[in-house]
């Protein structure tokens, strides 16, 4: 068997080795085709027991069909035009306008609950409070929700999107509660709090979501909510410890837990 081209086939015993057989010793046999769906192959020149294929010029010649995406054609609709127009985010795409002030409204609530939290390290930081690791632990909850409210800020950025910083409130300066206690009464603010901080991140989620946004959905989902319910379990555990030890020594035990192990009264 010889090989030329591409390769050889053999045809001993085959149904078209009796065709060949039966054609003229001196004539040569040449199939309609042999096409393949990206060659174009014939059968040429009867050599001893096999044909030899070879690739045809007809393949050129052949037109492309099946193409189902032509980029050069799709980008010329006004979705994917680039800007030219001043001060206009060029990197902007199905980012509504609800789901921008929705993520502008979430960065007030982050510096808010931030700014509280500053407020309550400042008290429990004072000479005549002295609970240390309640401070170190507001101080951190404090910048923790202000990594939160900056890390929207650069999402925001990325989706083309503008910041913009609403107000902030003045907290109040004293814990102090009568009945409870600066701690417990401190404690169970600071978990409304992350319940009204997962809340309004529920609401954006619902926006994105309401608005066909998978990609602020997914961010939402990814970098908030879970991080949310767990901090949320963990504050309510504190609140639960120091119901149980009361205003008195008790209390300077938890704070104790807090500043040295950072992990709370366990």
């Amino acid at each position: 068997m010889f090989l030329e081209s591409i390769s050889a086939f053999s045809l001993q015993g085959s149904n078209l080795g009796s065709l060949l057989k039966s054609a003229s010793a001196n004539g040569s046999l040449t199939p309609p085709s042999c096409y393949s769906s990206s060659s174009s192959l014939a059968l040429s020149r009867k050599r001893d027991d096999g044909f030899a294929c070879y690739a045809s010029s007809r393949t050129a010649s052949m037109q492309l069909t099946g193409v189902v995406f032509q980029p050069f054609e799709e980008v010329k609709r006004d979705d994917f035009m680039v800007p030219v127009v001043p001060n206009v985010s060029l990197a902007r795409q199905r980012f509504i306008e609800e789901c921008e002030a929705a993520i502008n409204e979430q960065i007030n609530v982050e510096y808010n609950v931030s700014y509280v939290y500053h407020s309550m390290y400042a008290y429990f930081d004072r000479d005549n409070v002295a609970l240390k690791g309640l401070a170190k632990f507001f101080k951190d909850s404090s910048e923790e929700e202000r990594d939160h409210a900056q890390k929207l800020m650069k999402y925001q950025n990325i989706r083309g999107g503008r910041v913009k910083l609403h107000s902030i409130l003045m907290p109040p300066a004293d814990f102090d509660h009568a009945e409870k206690g600066d701690a417990l009464y401190a404690m169970e603010l600071a978990l409304s709090l992350e319940k009204l901080t997962n809340e309004k991140l529920l609401k954006l989620h619902s926006v994105a979501d309401s608005n066909n946004d998978p990609q602020l959905s997914d961010f939402i989902q990814t970098e908030y909510l879970q991080e949310q319910v767990e901090a949320i379990k963990k504050v309510a555990e504190y609140v639960t410890q120091l119901r149980m030890v009361g205003k008195g020594h008790g209390v300077w035990h938890f704070d104790q837990m807090l500043l040295h192990a950072g992990d709370g009264a366990l």
